[in-house]
């Protein structure tokens, strides 16, 4: 597989997927450069090879076509401040051959937001509340047709294609997965960001040393039952956390109180914990709560037994007992995979549990653990508590990440590693 170290950009224009889709406060100013700070280094490295930059993204979920929103035009000035170079703009991804003819070595071209494409997802759009099953199959299959000459049209651009967009790397879309058939092998190469994400995920699931420990957040046992149960198989300690906690506390009698639930989920929990016996896997679930009387930051608190939560009190994060649980699980472990914090973090006074995994993570990692800390929440936590460069990896992809860990084939991978 050819990797962009090996390969020399010089004279060549290289179309460079990335993953530019940064959250915009009212007045379109980037509140998190992240993830344009993540590709810098592909990026940069093409420049400077002399080669000529085709730099395409995706922004938001754009329900009509053009929609100034999600313009790329917002981040242009950030991206060519970060990259050092006056970065060009197609109002149209469609219509920039002039624009990338003109390309001169070293220069960089943004195009607008591949989204204002139906063609890009391959669905259609602007159907009728009352649209027959006809008139979508019709709409579908239009859609796909047009769709091969939107990805032929973006292939035409460049001389070679780099993926460098872990987080839609799930989504076969028509420039993160299917335009890579357009470039020969040697040709067509993961991004730097891209690189570290697929080598970070293969650690933590083919080569793992061991105990492995799962930390699992998130408030539905049914948004993760598929990757709990590919865990199963995999890891010495799986550590539950977050709103699933109470599922799991109320399927084996506990009082919850008002705490979130799944009730339709309770046979779920039951059977996910025979599973983990029968497979050997120590379950780890919390033993204390830190309840409120509200859901507020400000909400009277008391701790207090996990399966004895009062009526009118709901469960927001873990309490100490369970703190100290969970970190003398994790402190012992030499693979950790961290997704999802232990309450809601967002509120200052129910953070502790969720910097307290955190804390324990960094302790492990400094003692030769391998950590990866992945998923939105779970990466806002060691940013929030400032111990993101104390772990090993922290991946961007969130939806990407997860169906990793769930074992299934990401197609932006399999386009480019075949």
């Amino acid at each position: 597989m050819q990797t962009i170290d090996n390969f020399n950009f010089a004279g060549k224009k290289a179309f460079v997927r990335v993953d530019f889709n940064v959250p915009l406060d009212e007045n379109f100013h980037i509140t998190d450069d992240t993830r344009i700070r993540a590709a810098l280094p592909t990026l940069k490295k093409i420049l400077a090879d002399g080669g000529m930059l085709i730099i395409a993204s995706h922004m938001g979920r754009p329900k009509k076509n053009p929609d100034p929103k999600y313009s790329l035009k917002h981040i242009l000035a950030h991206v060519s401040e970060k990259l050092g170079v006056e970065v060009k703009f197609a109002d149209d991804c469609m219509k920039a051959d002039e624009q990338v003819a003109a390309l001169k070595p070293g220069e960089a071209l943004l195009l607008e937001n591949l989204r204002f494409y139906a063609e890009e997802e391959g669905k259609p759009r602007g159907l009728a509340d009352d649209a027959t099953d006809e008139e979508k199959s019709a709409a579908k299959k239009a859609v796909k047709e047009s769709q091969k000459e939107f990805t032929k049209k973006l292939a035409s651009y460049a001389d070679c294609y780099v993926n460098d967009a872990f987080g839609t790397a799930h989504r076969a879309h028509a420039s993160t997965a299917l335009i890579a058939q357009y470039f020969d092998a040697d040709h067509k190469m993961f991004g730097y960001l891209m690189e570290k994400e697929v080598k970070a995920v293969n650690k933590v699931m083919n080569d793992i040393k061991r105990p492995f420990t799962a930390i699992m957040g998130g408030s539905k046992v049914s948004s993760k039952i598929d990757i709990i149960e590919n865990l199963l198989n995999k890891v010495d300690n799986l550590i539950i956390a977050g709103g699933m906690t109470y599922t799991f506390t109320k399927a084996t009698g506990g009082n919850i109180g008002l705490s979130i639930c799944e009730d339709d989920k309770l046979d779920l929990a039951l059977d996910l914990m025979r599973k983990a016996k029968e497979k050997g896997v120590n379950l780890v679930l919390a033993v204390d709560a830190k309840a409120a009387d509200s859901f507020s930051n400000d909400a009277n608190t008391q701790i207090v037994p996990v399966n004895e939560i009062p009526d009118g009190w709901e469960g927001m994060d873990i309490g100490p007992k369970s703190m100290e649980l969970f970190s003398n699980v994790i402190k012992g472990s030499k693979t950790i995979l961290w997704n999802g914090p232990t309450g809601v973090f967002e509120f200052d006074n129910f953070t502790d549990g969720s910097r307290a995994v955190g804390n324990a993570i960094v302790e492990a990692t400094k003692n030769g653990a391998f950590s990866l800390v992945g998923g939105g929440d779970s990466v806002a936590c060691v940013n929030k508590f400032g111990i993101a460069d104390k772990v090993s990896y922290v991946s961007t992809g969130g939806g990407a990440l997860l169906e990793a860990i769930e074992g299934k084939v990401l197609p932006g991978i399999a386009a480019i590693q075949g």
